[in-house]
């Protein structure tokens, strides 16, 4: 697979590519100079299992920022820039363990080798970033339109400008709005580069639209062996990002660990709150590090056999509901209780 072969990157205490797990990013959305409010973002993120973090930087007290902002968190920290070089060499110098750049948008070619000669002093990895919005005119016109061949010829050429500037500590990122178009894009810089790959999905939209391209697009690219770490690009809160992402990856078999929760359709057989039951048990089990399986049945008729797979289960009757351990019904008990009878047996496997 291609991700076995890819370089190795460290970025701060974590390692991509060469075989190493995919790793989940996630990019804050609070003012970076509000230290306070950014921290206690990155926290909720890591404690909900983000593995890297991206801050944007768009001006010098955002870059003096992240000084603070490392001294609290527990992950590497990603400094994203656009346009002015001086903040990718002021954020590296406050401690960024990558910095997100496009040379294209950087300037002339001593702006681009001013921030390499920083980033090659402190041995910190750049991720450079096309996506499909960014593409330069000239490749624009060379294929008709933006396509797949002109994201990958677009990388490659700030990928080698990087190599001839005498540095190779990098990871690529190419990404489009347009899913098929990103699939393509990622299958044909795997053949040509061997350096990591940031996957996702960029301008997803909401969380539905995005939940289902970013699900297809991530998930044709990473079960090819293609990317090292991923981002659910969502308009919505960054921990539905990680919650996203986690899926994606244990669906995949990328991941281990965690709950899985697998639930019933509503149907006319129905006589509990299914959909409010299925989001408190999301809720609940969000909190254990357990690799089990966790079954939310609509129906005490059908909801044994249909959740004989799960570890545990939960099914709804009329006032009342059962709980379920590996398709066996163990007890029956009222409505208001399946929530803190299932925590209890949760609570067993600890």
């Amino acid at each position: 697979m291609y991700r076995d072969k890819t370089k190795v990157i460290t970025i701060g205490n974590r390692k991509i590519g060469g075989g190493n797990p995919v790793l989940i990013q996630s990019m804050t959305n609070t003012k970076t100079e509000d230290i306070a409010a950014t921290v206690n973002q990155i926290l909720e993120l890591e404690e909900a299992g983000c593995d890297i973090i991206r801050c944007a930087v768009p001006n010098m007290e955002a870059a003096g920022a992240l000084r603070e902002i490392k001294k609290k968190i527990h992950i590497p920290l990603v400094a994203d820039i656009h346009f002015d070089y001086r903040l990718a060499i002021a954020a590296m110098e406050s401690g960024a363990d990558k910095i997100r750049i496009n040379p294209g948008n950087i300037g002339d070619i001593e702006r681009v080798k001013a921030v390499i000669d920083v980033a090659k002093d402190r041995n910190i990895p750049i991720r450079v970033g096309v996506n499909s919005g960014s593409l330069e005119k000239h490749i624009v016109d060379k294929y008709g339109h933006v396509t797949a061949e002109g994201l990958v010829e677009s990388a490659l050429d700030k990928v080698h400008l990087i190599e001839k500037l005498g540095y190779d500590n990098m990871v690529i990122s190419i990404k489009s709005s347009d899913v098929l178009m990103c699939v393509k894009a990622h299958e044909l810089i795997a053949q040509k580069a061997n350096y990591p790959l940031h996957v996702g999905i960029t301008e997803s939209g909401s969380i539905v639209a995005g939940n289902i391209k970013s699900s297809i697009g991530l998930g044709l690219i990473l079960n090819q062996g293609i990317g090292d770490t991923i981002r659910v690009s969502l308009t919505d809160k960054p921990l539905e990002e990680i919650r996203s992402a986690k899926i994606i990856l244990k669906t995949l078999g990328l991941r281990k660990g965690g709950i899985e929760v697998v639930s019933c359709p509503t149907c006319g057989r129905t006589q509990i709150d299914l959909i409010g039951l299925a989001k408190q048990v999301e809720d609940l089990v969000s909190n254990y590090d357990l690799d089990l399986k966790v079954a939310v049945m609509g129906c005490a008729v059908n909801g044994p056999g249909e959740a004989k797979e799960a570890d545990l289960g939960v099914a709804g009757g009329k006032g009342v509901g059962c709980i379920i351990k590996k398709g066996e019904v163990i007890r029956t008990v009222p409505e208001e209780s399946l929530l803190a009878e299932l925590k209890k047996e949760l609570d067993s496997f600890i």
